[in-house]
């Protein structure tokens, strides 16, 4: 079993990364494992975080999300 934390990090542009986070978490918390997801800037609702509350209290998800709007330069 495992007796220390494990982190994992996705970065970069384009799609794939909070499904790749959703998957790791998901095949983790099979194991017996806890998972805490943490999102920043990521302001959209997304089909995968409808389906994770049914997994909570092994898999949390934390979303640190900034408003987004149009900048005017005119």
């Amino acid at each position: 079993m495992l007796q220390k934390g494990c982190i994992q990090i996705y970065t970069g542009n384009g799609k794939g990364k909070t499904t790749a986070a959703v998957g790791q978490g998901v095949r983790a918390v099979g194991r017996g494992l806890k998972v805490y997801m943490v999102q920043f800037l990521k302001g959209n609702d997304t089909g995968e975080l409808h389906s994770l509350k049914k997994l909570e209290p092994d898999f949390r998800v934390f979303r640190f999300e900034r408003p987004r709007g149009f900048l005017d330069l005119e």
